[in-house]
């Protein structure tokens, strides 16, 4: 082996060992150099590399691995002598040889690991440097300044953009707050030239970028879009507000906005971002996306025609809730309109669905067999539980929003969200046959951190109190979408609650499709607990001690619960008061909520729910009495 190769093998080593290298930091550095560099030595002992057939380009990823590597170990708790040594390589590295000169032109290199190696090497000495010295690298930020002042799609820019978010990652994870500051400011004024040439106002998406960089478009727009998430989330975290960072919000979903003027803006940049996602919907924007089928040995294809080829669902299932959550930002904004521009709106957010329906069946041979158009969200998103909520959940606020004034009966707009895939009843039913009506995975969603499901639950409950006619209607409406099934096979499923085995003779009726699937949720107790807040229950009161919480799993993982129990949520539910006679779906559904609303009783009594129950108990006793003088 090479002289180079060993030693950059010994150095990673001790690395990772957190131990000093036999050999000097000097010596260390000139081989990291010259191999970043693409040099040969003209040593004896490296003349073997070529005889060796050791390529430039494997020295180069070793060298970025070990500098990438020192960047990290110098940034924790280290032996003050390993620290010294590896410094003294960094500074002679950084300082005498300059090779962030070099590193940065590796963003421009066509083999992508190496750029991408380069990239990652590149941040973490930036954040090694910032938390050391205080100031950001020069040659680093003027290659950055150039690339987003100048932006052309292509390797350069994702990997200056890449770079920069991984380092505003970095620094959010380690909370220096005015370090984050300092950073941003210095990098505003070139990222708002970036946003307004990528990100255009007054124009039409996707028409100001260059026709020869169109392949590569996407892949650099996507990184734009992690950097604006990390530039929001720092403005939220550090407490100050620059133009750059009003956009994207996920990093922290959930956290509470400080209450300053600064961030009063953000919920309009929301509204901003969520009308250009509808203007490119109206301009036909998902005619364009081509939509591949699912990966497998030998690649993947474009989807369409009837090949049999199915489409990837998580492109759909992504697609699909971008449109929803815009559409569901508009109806918020919409506020309370006349009467006359509400069914306006109507008919337009029901035009939307109809556009999102229309690629979906173009783009998916299940999707394309659904007859009733509420089925598509539990088909689509039947395996990713928190985009199934947050899919329903949108939905449901747009039906809410424009059925006070669609000047339509209760049946006839009950007939028109259906027709737009809009019915909230039917998307909560569906869920429920979704999970075998099974009131312990709707517990284990309501104790988890993992979906927003508290907040469209409780929203829903309300919402059926005010339309139990429409619910009677849905329930009536999906059992006849369901297909009888002909051999009745033997669902096994793991019980929730004690780790046993609850098994039933019959499987929940399928949708004609067939595509109604069972998910393992099993790794949903995992889940930890969060705080929640249902409307009508005092804060201060509305959460447990963590130790409850995770009695509260235990509670769930661990009851016996009786054999009639395991198997009531897959087999035919007895009749009981409220349902709608020869309605299984009315009967499994109310046999549900029933369930749930016991166990949910019985926890708070043993004090091992972990927030306060009272809101949800009401609403769910609210049920009760609509089914109970349903039935009189």
């Amino acid at each position: 082996m090479s002289f180079s190769f060993k030693l950059l093998t010994d150095t990673y080593r001790c690395l990772i060992s957190g131990s000093c290298p036999q050999h000097s930091p000097a010596d260390v550095a000139a081989v990291l150099f010259s191999s970043v560099c693409g040099l040969v030595s003209s040593t004896a002992e490296d003349v073997k590399v070529e005889s060796e057939k050791q390529s430039t380009s494997e020295l180069c990823c070793i060298s970025l691995t070990v500098i990438d590597n020192m960047n990290l170990l110098l940034t924790q708790d280290t032996p003050g002598d390993v620290t010294l040594f590896f410094e003294t390589c960094l500074i002679k590295l950084f300082r005498d040889m300059d090779v962030m000169t070099q590193l940065v032109h590796l963003f421009q290199t066509e083999d992508q690991i190496i750029r991408h190696l380069g990239a990652k090497c590149v941040s973490t000495y930036v954040v090694y440097h910032i938390l050391k010295s205080g100031t950001v690298d020069a040659v680093w930020q003027q290659r950055c300044v150039e690339a987003f002042l100048s932006p052309v799609p292509g390797a350069d820019l994702d990997s200056c953009l890449w770079s920069l978010t991984d380092v505003l990652k970095r620094l959010l994870k380690s909370s220096h707050q005015e370090v984050v500051r300092s950073l941003v400011s210095s990098f505003d004024s070139s990222l708002n030239a970036l946003c307004s040439e990528f990100l255009p106002e007054g124009k039409k998406l996707f028409t100001s970028f260059p026709k020869t960089s169109s392949n590569h478009w996407e892949t650099t727009f996507c990184l734009l879009l992690d950097l604006l998430e990390a530039l929001t989330a720092s403005g939220l975290r550090c407490g100050f507000s620059l133009p750059s960072q009003r956009s994207g919000e996920d990093w922290t979903s959930g956290e509470v906005l400080p209450n300053i003027p600064e961030y009063q803006q953000l919920d309009a940049d929301v509204n901003v971002l969520a009308q250009t996602v509808l203007t490119a919907v109206e301009d036909d924007w998902l005619q364009s996306i081509e939509v591949k089928s699912v990966s497998f040995f030998g690649g993947t294809g474009h989807v369409g025609g009837d090949g049999g080829e199915e489409a990837d669902f998580v492109m759909l299932r992504a697609v699909s809730l971008l449109l929803l959550k815009s559409m569901e930002v508009h109806v918020h904004w919409a506020g309370k309109p006349a009467a006359a521009a509400a069914l306006d709106g109507a008919k337009e957010d029901y035009g939307y669905l109809q556009r999102l329906w229309s690629f979906l069946r173009r783009s998916s041979l299940e999707l394309r067999n659904v007859t009733h158009l509420c089925h598509w969200v539990s088909v689509l998103f039947g395996e990713q539980d928190d985009d199934m909520v947050e899919a329903a959940k949108a939905l449901l606020s747009i039906f809410q929003h424009h059925r006070p004034s669609s000047g339509l009966d209760d049946v006839a707009e009950q007939e028109a969200a259906c027709a737009s895939s809009c019915n909230p009843h039917c998307h909560f039913l569906l869920l429920l046959q979704s999970i075998s009506f099974d009131h312990s995975i709707l517990l284990d969603f309501l104790i988890s951190a993992e979906t927003c499901f508290l907040d469209y639950f409780v929203r829903y409950l309300k919402h059926v109190i005010n339309d139990w006619q429409g619910f009677s209607r849905a329930c009536q409406r999906v059992d006849k979408s369901r297909r009888p099934v002909a051999l009745q096979q033997s669902v096994t499923r793991k019980s929730r609650t004690s780790g046993a085995e609850c098994s039933s003779v019959q499987n929940p009726p399928l949708e004609p499709s067939g595509a109604i699937r069972l998910v393992d949720y099993d790794s949903s107790d995992q889940s930890e607990s969060e705080d929640m807040d249902i409307s009508e229950v005092d804060p201060a009161t509305s959460v447990c001690e963590k130790q409850e919480t995770a009695e509260a799993t235990a509670f769930v993982k661990h009851k016996q619960y009786t054999s009639s129990e395991c198997t009531g949520a897959l087999t035919a539910v007895a009749p009981q008061s409220g349902q709608i006679p020869g309605c299984e779906t009315s009967a499994r559904a109310l046999a549900c909520l029933s369930e749930l609303r016991a166990v949910v009783m019985r926890l708070r009594t043993k004090k091992l729910f972990p927030y306060n129950p009272s809101s949800l108990l009401k609403l769910l006793a609210q049920v009760h009495v609509c089914s109970q003088q349903s039935s009189n």
